[in-house]
């Protein structure tokens, strides 16, 4: 799979996968990332990539021009995907994450100031994607978090496939509680249960506790699950379209 990530920024992006599970994913080949400064798709002698809005009002706003330009340089094919990351898109759940990862690429567009023209969003992106109800400073930490929990779905990036579909959310609940040495710490002992060597007794346990867990911290995630799914802003249509494909 291959990300495209349009920046101002660039530079924030030279250290985070010089690390961890997504530097050898890279490394190895399932996980290809490329991030291009949008000023290089400017034509003026300040490369200037904002202006003022339209209307008035106190911040700048991300020019269309450079943008278009961008994605029509890097998209691959008609199977790419473009995203605008951004407060008023849709939240990036572990469902949303695994559908991104069977598309071959994904292009992320950082949003800067006021934000962008509407008309990228309006008919350039295939989606607007958040990372949670506030606001940051750029869309820059927002691509991280899509890459990085995207990449989790990638055959061949997390070592053993069995860890990602127990993860928390992946069957729409919270991760049941994990335990290690020593089994005794300052009197605060590890249930009793994950002794028994009863495979059985454990799963049991584990789904209990997990629900117990989601019960009492996120109530919402249970009221989701009995609720039918809804289309969400028109991404679920983009999705579909460019999964199941091998990148060329």
């Amino acid at each position: 799979m291959r990300f495209d990530v349009i920046t101002i920024f660039p530079e924030m992006f030279a250290g985070f996968f010089s690390g961890g599970v997504a530097k050898k994913a890279l490394e190895k080949g399932p996980l290809q990332v490329f991030v291009h400064d949008l000023r290089d798709y400017t034509h003026d002698k300040h490369r200037q990539v904002d202006d003022r809005p339209f209307g008035g009002g106190e911040g700048m706003v991300l020019k269309p021009e450079p943008v278009f330009e961008a994605v029509e340089a890097v998209r691959k094919n008609k199977r790419s995907r473009v995203f605008l990351l951004s407060p008023q898109g849709t939240r990036l759940d572990s469902s949303l994450a695994r559908k991104l990862s069977r598309i071959p690429q994904v292009i992320l567009i950082c949003g800067r100031y006021e934000g962008v023209d509407e008309r990228v969003g309006r008919y350039l992106v295939d989606g607007e994607i958040s990372i949670g109800d506030y606001v940051l400073t750029g869309g820059e930490p927002a691509a991280w978090v899509v890459m990085d929990a995207v990449s989790r779905f990638i055959p061949g990036v997390v070592g053993k496939k069995e860890s990602v579909l127990q993860d928390s959310f992946a069957n729409g609940l919270l991760d049941f509680p994990h335990y290690t040495r020593p089994r005794d710490f300052r009197g605060m002992k590890v249930p009793q249960v994950l002794f028994s060597g009863n495979h059985a007794r454990i799963g049991d346990w584990r789904r209990r506790e997990a629900l117990e867990k989601t019960r009492g911290a996120r109530p919402d995630l249970l009221a989701k699950k009995k609720r039918a799914p809804v289309n969400r802003k028109g991404l679920e249509s983009a999705l579909r379209k460019g999964k199941d494909h091998e990148p060329d």
